[in-house]
């Protein structure tokens, strides 16, 4: 019952600060703790819908160049204006599909790359956190081609048995690598967040 209400909490916070998810405050405790957004870079958002990451990047660096990538569309409740902005482009599209990755790499290199993206889920925790890595091994495959020298990355991935060797492959692309678990996941969840900081 406590889950519920902090789910509610939340998301009520989110509408009355505008943003359509609730997904936007473990952006936030994520950036507070490992300092990954900052003003003039350029960010790559891969699973942004409905896009409460990106329209925070947009209202608080604004001189940044973002692109926002998702099957869905972006909602357009709370960003007055600023998905038309000269600095923000989207893409909508599958990012595991190689004429969406063209797409996506004519705009890099990034500095930073975050992903928010979850696989549609099943209730079989096996099958679900086995599409989970499958898509967080695709976002890492973008540090290859798309993310700059010392550059970091931020995703998520449904917790499993891969999750420590995962960790492991992130340390060798990565000067440091770490997971992180944000407050505003629900406490029975198994979503966490990887961080790979400073691209070798």
């Amino acid at each position: 019952m406590a889950d519920y209400k902090k789910n509610d909490y939340w998301q009520q916070k989110a509408k009355k600060e505008g943003f359509p998810a609730r997904s936007v405050y473990k952006l936030m405790e994520i950036n507070e703790k490992f300092r990954l957004l900052r003003p003039n870079i350029r960010i790559l958002d891969l699973g942004a819908a409905p896009g409460s990451w990106s329209l925070y990047i947009l209202r608080k660096f604004p001189a940044s160049f973002l692109v926002s990538v998702d099957l869905s569309p972006l909602s357009r409740q709370f960003d007055k204006g600023l998905f038309d902005g000269k600095n923000f482009s989207f893409i909508q599209g599958d990012f595991t599909d190689s004429t969406v990755r063209d797409k996506i790499l004519s705009y890099g290199p990034f500095n930073l790359i975050l992903s928010d993206a979850a696989p549609s889920t099943t209730g079989n925790r096996l099958i679900d956190t086995a599409r989970s890595l499958e898509l967080a091994e695709t976002v890492v495959s973008y540090t290859e081609d798309a993310l700059s020298c010392k550059g970091n990355l931020a995703l998520k991935l449904f917790q499993g048995g891969d999750s420590p060797e995962f960790l492991k492959s992130l340390r060798l692309i990565f000067n440091s690598a770490k997971s992180y678990k944000p407050a505003a996941c629900r406490s029975d969840s198994f979503e966490t967040y990887f961080l790979g900081l400073e691209k070798k």
